[in-house]
């Protein structure tokens, strides 16, 4: 018995792509020019919106809310990285592979800055900085020379982990209070000598909080962003069976059945999660959680870093009952 829903035929590939030849050194699963001459692989194009879409999200945050510029050029990295795929996909050109690849490289390599850099001099600041351009240089040059995208790949996911790893590393010894006065190399602005001890018992509660929302942020960003690896991976290998599966279902459901869209989409929510944590962590080290909020109304929504004062004047009206672990009714700074 076949499949019952309403459905449609997949058409045949066209062999008039408006980019023919193709000239990538990769193609993927997705059939070539099956619905539109002008777009080789129209579901991984279209999922590239997304990164647009958060893209432009983050940017318009950092300039609205005066995050450190690094994430600013992060975000903008993000929002390039997503048009080189969209550019990538839709025409399976070369160039366009190059731009799509690389800006991972040169993002990740941002992300790498932000988190070392964080507390060092200048001249350290400068030497990581200028120890990472020479990197993705490297990477650049010899990816062209070798144009084999497992080289690729690999150095991006070596980059990535090593960023998370240590994101993670600050966040614990830097936050958690039971961890910052034996670890932390960062001196506090705030001494606790000055405080009373209701006000330093309030502290404590307000940053093992905050480094339980961080955990929830990581353990769900990277949840999405490895789900989607995962996909990406059956797709790579199960390419001839899942192709068969499409023609049987037929359209739109076959759509659902594209592993590559799914990574875009995955790995453009899990990529968003971390950065936004990466710009909550910064406001931690600098001590401005009585300036700042992570804005996480739930599990299934976005999150998004601002000024506490705007969530006090939502909060107001939502009667809301907690601001990153202290009570509403508590005063706090706001900028």
């Amino acid at each position: 018995m076949g499949f019952t829903l309403p459905h449609f035929k997949y058409p045949p590939a066209r062999n008039d792509g408006y980019w023919l030849p193709v000239t990538s050194t990769i193609n993927w699963c997705e059939e070539d020019y099956y619905a539109t001459r002008y777009s080789a692989e129209i579901v991984n194009t279209l999922t590239n919106l997304l990164f647009v879409a958060l893209g432009i999200k983050g940017v318009r945050n950092c300039l609205k809310y005066e995050h450190d510029s690094v994430f600013l050029v992060a975000f903008i990295g993000y929002l390039l990285v997503g048009s080189g795929s969209f550019a990538f996909h839709s025409t399976l050109k070369y160039p366009m592979q190059l731009v799509d690849e690389l800006s991972m490289i040169y993002t990740a390599c941002l992300m790498c800055y932000a988190t070392f850099s964080f507390s060092r001099s200048r001249v350290a600041r400068q030497v990581l900085g200028l120890g990472l351009l020479s990197l993705a240089i490297f990477i650049t040059l010899y990816y062209h020379y070798l144009q084999d995208p497992v080289f690729h790949q690999n150095a991006f996911a070596l980059i990535t982990a090593v960023v998370l790893f240590r994101s993670m590393y600050v966040m614990e010894v830097n936050i958690r209070p039971s961890l910052r006065a034996k670890y932390s190399a960062k001196p506090q602005k705030t001494s606790h000598a000055t405080m009373s001890k209701a006000e330093r018992l309030a502290d404590a509660h307000r940053d093992r909080a905050i480094v339980k929302e961080m955990w929830a942020m990581v353990a769900i960003g990277l949840s999405i962003f490895l789900g989607g690896f995962g996909i990406w991976a059956l797709d790579n290998k199960y390419c001839p069976t899942i192709r068969t599966w499409r023609h049987k279902v037929g359209l739109p459901w076959g759509i659902l059945l594209e592993g590559h869209g799914w990574w875009h989409l995955m790995t453009g929510f899990g990529s968003y999660f971390y950065i936004v944590w990466a710009v909550w962590l910064r406001h931690c080290l600098n001590e401005r959680q009585d300036e700042y909020v992570l804005n996480w109304p739930s599990y299934f929504s976005l999150p998004e870093v601002i000024p506490l004062s705007q969530v006090k004047t939502a909060s107001d009206k939502a009667k809301k009952p907690c601001i990153n672990g202290q009570s509403k009714s508590k005063e706090r700074k706001s900028v």
